[in-house]
């Protein structure tokens, strides 16, 4: 019988993210607290730029987004804040910057790969390609305690199963 494998990768969806942050201006624009504060939200390439005119308005702002991005499916893992996630004063107003961040960096796959190897079943494999993990074993019962035991660690970052073979 052949290997059966599925691959561990870290992937934002862009079009989900488009979506929430649309969404988040749309109901900064409308609702009555954000009302001459200048909360904007913004998406520009692979970072999202969240501006208010007082720290607490903007960190409102970052809180809306974060409801927004849980609605759709988007994992709050895949955003790396600029100055640890407190707005930083920027002329008249105060911005917080947040970057979406893509791919298992080489140590947090070598990280996965131990937890992996220490703690799963050992019939299974684990290599590294590139910014995923490829997971194979001969029983698909155990690849699926894998991914039980990816899901259940306390990862610093966002992860998903693709490749299901």
């Amino acid at each position: 019988m052949a290997d059966s494998s599925f691959d561990i990768v870290s992937k934002v969806d862009k079009q989900e993210v488009a979506n929430a942050v649309n969404q988040a201006a749309k109901e900064i624009s409308t609702r009555y607290d954000f009302r001459n504060v200048g909360a904007v939200v913004e998406l520009s390439g692979e970072s999202i730029t969240m501006k208010a005119n007082s720290e607490e308005r903007c960190l409102a702002v970052l809180d809306v987004l974060q409801t927004k991005l849980v609605k759709r499916g988007v994992s709050l893992k895949s955003l790396n804040y600029s100055d640890d996630g407190e707005p930083r004063p920027s002329g008249k107003e105060y911005r917080l910057d947040a970057a979406l961040t893509e791919g298992i960096s080489s140590e947090n796959a070598k990280k996965v790969s131990k937890l992996i190897r220490d703690e799963g079943p050992k019939s299974v494999k684990a290599q590294i390609q590139g910014d995923e993990l490829r997971v194979t074993s001969k029983s698909r019962d155990d690849l699926q305690e894998v991914q039980r035991l990816v899901k259940g660690a306390d990862l610093d970052f966002a992860v998903q199963f693709t490749n299901y073979r």
